[in-house]
């Protein structure tokens, strides 16, 4: 066979063989086999269907720890697990016997894997407006998480997020380990480069509002980019701050402000100002607001650039008068929506109700204009009037009076959580699912459960995801 003919498959005839030679062939072609030796044209297949195996085995073993247990809770914590893990073999090892199996619903010895995914249903919704219920219907409506992981995906860090708020914390590094293998590895790079939005693929927050505060902060000290380093710092600072240990978020603080000013960062100065100021140390926050605000003016004046950064808008709510506020986030709303409900809730908490309540009714898109109206209700209960608060509330019954988009349904949730003492936003909460459920939104299946998680984790817990 000559040398163009390498890559054809070379048959060995047995005929012109004797009978000793056949007989050696075949022992050695088994001991390779026993031996684990797979020709390497099929290693790769041979690795995903021994990971198939181990996850089935574990995901048995998990139903079987169901099973022994007569709490519901338990019994839908060790369920939800297997589910995790069996549905990780489709999306994530195709090629294994094993996915072609269970999303074909064969049985596989005698396991069912209809007759589970319907157990799985009826024990975590066996009552419809629990936690662990919404908390199922909302990761049902996200997208299989990519491999490799190699772009930010805040929805299934969102997911880990969840369950750690929430007590289950046994899922948590199965989600959130690809993402830390891409970024060690380098395979996030192409994200990144492509325009990706987080150099650390939003893993130093989700790590963080996880527990991992150490974990979080050696990958945001390896990063040199100005945006990402300052956002983690800042990010953590505020986590800490939440968790009591003050002490050390004020040092997070100062390492945010020590790196800004020896790399010259710019716009960043804004969240670190923020920073300051959350972890009580006010007048160094408006000092650098205030240098700040005057720098970026100046430089305008000179250049004719873009004004001012979109974190500088938000400081200025916390820290400018409202007339500066409101004029630096009419300069970055459009290239940053997000900065709306920031801005104006943090003006409402200040008391300054007319000019937010208008401002707000001017925004176009209604998932933000119900968001901010939400943010709205919560500032003027922090300023302590709870009429205000009730006419926000009210704008978005009025919203939804017009079109039931579950996104605002979502939102009327949150306020209704805000305003009463009682369960009354699971009902809300419940019928937004099964409108996102049943509708078409137009949007992406990640950009749908993000806000469902976000509002969920809040509401339950008191605390942001964080923006």
């Amino acid at each position: 066979m000559s040398g163009s003919d390498g890559s054809r498959t070379i048959a060995v005839s047995t005929r012109f063989l004797s009978a000793g030679a056949v007989r050696l062939l075949c022992v050695t072609a088994a001991l390779l086999l026993l031996s684990g030796w797979t020709p390497p044209a099929r290693a790769q297949t041979s690795s995903a269907v021994a990971e198939a195996n181990r996850q089935f085995v574990a995901a048995m073993q998990a139903i079987r720890e169901a099973d022994r247990s007569y709490d519901p809770a338990t019994q839908s914590k060790h369920l939800m697990e297997a589910d995790r893990l069996l549905t990780d073999i489709v999306t994530r090892l195709p090629e294994s016997p094993l996915a072609v199996q269970l999303i074909t619903n064969q049985f596989i010895g005698d396991f069912d894997y209809v007759g589970f995914k319907a157990r799985v249903r009826g024990l975590a919704c066996a009552r419809p407006e629990s936690t662990e219920c919404l908390l199922h219907r909302i990761s049902s409506l996200m997208s299989p998480l990519e491999d490799p992981v190699v772009a930010p995906r805040w929805d299934w860090l969102s997911l880990a997020v969840a369950y750690h708020q929430f007590g289950n914390k046994e899922p948590v590094p199965g989600i959130i380990s690809p993402f830390l293998e891409a970024l060690r590895q380098g395979t996030a790079q192409a994200a990144v480069s492509s325009g990706a939005s987080s150099q650390d693929l939003f893993l130093g927050r989700a790590l963080a509002l996880t527990g991992e505060v150490d974990l979080a902060l050696e990958i945001t000290r390896g990063i040199d980019d100005c945006a990402t380093r300052i956002y983690n710092l800042t990010d953590v600072a505020e986590i800490l701050v939440w968790n009591g240990k003050k002490e050390q978020a004020m040092q997070l603080a100062e390492e945010a402000s020590d790196y800004a000013r020896s790399r010259s960062c710019s716009w960043e100065l804004g969240l670190v100002a923020q920073s300051l100021l959350k972890v009580g140390n006010e007048a160094r926050a408006r000092t650098l607001f205030l240098n700040t605000v005057q720098e970026q003016f100046s430089r305008f004046k000179d250049e004719r650039g873009a004004c001012c950064p979109p974190e500088l808008a938000v400081a200025a709510g916390d820290l400018g008068d409202p007339n500066l506020a409101l004029g630096l986030l009419r300069t970055v709303q459009d290239e940053s929506p997000w900065t709306v409900p920031q801005v104006l809730g943090k003006l409402a908490a200040r008391g300054e109700f007319q000019l937010t309540g208008a401002y707000a009714d001017q925004v176009g898109d209604a998932e933000l204009r119900a968001e901010t109206y939400v943010e709205l209700v919560a500032g003027a209960l922090a300023a302590g009037n709870r009429r205000e608060a009730e006419g926000f509330a009210a704008r978005i019954e009025t919203m939804l009076a017009k079109r039931r988009d579950p996104l605002v349904m979502v939102q009327k949730a949150r306020a209704e959580k805000l305003l009463y003492d009682d369960q009354r936003w699971r009902q809300t909460f419940v019928a937004a699912l099964g409108e996102a459920e049943s509708s078409n939104l137009g949007l992406e299946r990640r950009d749908v459960s993000v806000p469902f998680l976000a509002a969920l984790v809040e509401i339950e817990t008191g605390k942001p995801m964080l923006q």
